[in-house]
């Protein structure tokens, strides 16, 4: 059994003019090793979110559950840590108190030393070393998202959710903290599930990558491989043969799904389909 494993799941949400329901996604199945770096791509409203946040616990799914490690996770859980594109954090707390309260709920028989050699370790995995006693407000955006990111790391979960954690950043410090992102995960090998619209973030980070149908009725069509070695940096990794050949290929599916295939919706046709897999370096696509 995959360490993560989100099992034949669909999600109903009332109509908006609430006499009846409209399905998000259905069907749908996701398996994921320990230790792996999955990404997920689809328009707006395809589910991603919501999909991540049945996941975290956050939100209950209509059919369907997921497995974390032999037993259903139902709920939210410390073995399940969310960085939120929001930034998420308590206002009144420093950079240091702001992680220290996710370490001390998560291993609350640690001393007070322990927690404190804890903390600033992550802290300066992120870059904010001499940042401790500041707080959200004297933050950048980029400062605040790397104190989201090493709180999450912090408490060591079994899963990390990533939602499109880098969103409200400039392009040139998102860049930078994908590099540090990349280096606290080589340090860790946190299993990680993100949602993302950023083509580019997704093939740098990822060892696969999900797309998703556009919604209602959103499935997982494609499971695209990552076939670039690592260790890969933003300046090296357009230089390899497949970058664009993956890049290409994305932007093709999300194109082509801009508009919803209304006549597969209408059939069922997505019922228990398994996405395809594409792997350039079998140059072929293969069904799952």
């Amino acid at each position: 059994m995959a360490f993560l494993q989100i099992d034949h799941m669909t999600k109903f949400f009332p109509s908006h003019s609430g006499d009846g329901q409209v399905c998000i996604f259905k069907e749908v199945t996701i398996t994921i090793e320990k230790g792996e770096f999955v990404t997920t791509i689809g328009h707006s409203g395809c589910g991603k979110s919501t999909l991540l946040n049945i996941i975290a616990g956050m939100e209950t799914a209509t059919k369907g559950s997921v497995i974390l490690n032999g037993r259903e996770a139902a709920g939210p859980g410390l073995d399940r840590m969310v960085v939120f594109q929001s930034f998420a954090l308590m206002p009144w707390m420093t950079v240091f108190e702001n992680i220290a309260i996710a370490v001390r709920a998560a291993y609350a028989d640690w001393t007070k030393e322990q927690v404190t050699t804890h903390v600033h370790k992550y802290i300066a995995l992120v870059g904010l070393k001499g940042a401790e006693t500041k707080r959200p407000t004297a933050l950048s955006g980029g400062m605040k998202q790397r104190v989201g990111l090493a709180r999450a790391f912090a408490i060591e979960p079994k899963v990390l959710l990533l939602d499109e954690p880098f969103a409200q950043i400039d392009a040139l410090t998102r860049g930078v903290i994908q590099e540090e992102l990349i280096q606290m995960w080589n340090t860790s090998r946190n299993t990680v599930f993100m949602v993302t619209h950023d083509v580019d973030e997704a093939i740098l980070l990822s060892d696969r990558i999900l797309l998703m149908t556009n919604g209602p009725g959103a499935r997982i069509a494609e499971n695209v491989i990552v076939t670039i070695p690592r260790p890969r940096a933003r300046v090296t990794i357009i230089e390899h043969p497949h970058y664009y050949k993956i890049r290409n290929h994305i932007i093709h599916f999300l194109v082509e799904h801009a508009k919803h295939d209304e006549t597969e919706s209408a059939s069922g046709a997505s019922d228990g389909k398994a996405p395809r897999v594409v792997d350039f370096e079998k140059e072929s696509l293969v069904k799952n």
